[in-house]
């Protein structure tokens, strides 16, 4: 299986402060990797590595020539719960997402929108393609922002705490609907809830300053301490629990 990218030895501080240090990390093509660890850990400083949005003073990253640029990965970023008053429909917000492939800002052509409604129909947002985004619940913006991130179809798609202000219905179809897509694109997922994420990843990095890569689903509390990473994995019945240790 051919690898998409390769972190060699790298090292990355904020005002002389380090936040990765000494990170090797390789992602073939088809992984789903959950990314977990503490707040201030570092995950999604990886993430922006990998985006090229954060420099690392030693070491580097590598891509196959399939994934030579951001153009080639799809982005979901924390949702933020801001203004969302401004005029702009779910389809023009998928369509931004092709935006990022042009040199310029052109009219969107049909083949564009043809792209957005084979999207919209997809992820099921065939009946809010028109509304406004102040319309839509936390699940369903999370929905049109995953639809920006692969309108482009990536290879590599990154997401940073999808499960934020996605309801407990909506859940298990939008993990669902990433098992999907890791069909045609590897994942990269940030998030804190490993007893859901679990169910879905294939692999487990564990980020807390250093990275330790774990090659399977199945992660114990043990694995979780021998890693660094300073959370419990608690199951209460049917339903999975996370909850974080003290740690210095």
């Amino acid at each position: 299986m051919a690898y998409l990218f390769e972190i060699s030895s790298l090292s990355v501080s904020y005002n002389g402060s380090a936040v990765l240090e000494d990170v090797d990390f390789k992602v073939n093509e088809h992984d789903f990797v959950g990314v977990i660890g503490p707040n201030g850990g570092g995950k999604t400083t990886l993430l922006k590595v990998i985006l090229g949005l954060v420099k690392p003073f030693k070491g580097g990253i590598s891509f196959n020539s399939s994934l030579v640029s951001s153009k080639s990965i799809g982005y979901l970023p924390q949702l933020q719960t801001g203004d969302l008053s401004y005029p702009v429909t779910v389809k023009d917000v998928l369509l931004s997402g092709l935006m990022i492939r042009k040199s310029f800002v052109p009219a969107m052509s049909s083949a564009d929108r043809n792209r957005a409604s084979e999207v919209i129909e997809e992820l099921g947002l065939s009946e809010m393609a028109l509304s406004p985004l102040n319309e839509l619940s936390g699940g369903q913006l999370q929905r049109v922002f995953l639809g920006r991130a692969i309108i482009g179809d990536p290879k590599l798609l990154l997401l940073d705490e999808p499960g934020n202000f996605v309801d407990a219905n909506f859940e298990n179809d939008f993990y669902g609907k990433l098992r999907e897509l890791n069909d045609r694109m590897a994942i990269l997922m940030v998030s804190h809830d490993i007893g859901t994420i679990s169910s879905y990843v294939k692999s487990f990095a564990c980020v807390n300053k250093t990275l330790h890569y774990h090659p399977s689903s199945e992660i114990t509390n043990e694995q979780l301490l021998a890693y660094g990473c300073p959370i419990q994995l608690i199951t209460h019945g049917d339903v999975p629990h996370t909850v974080l240790k003290y740690h210095q």
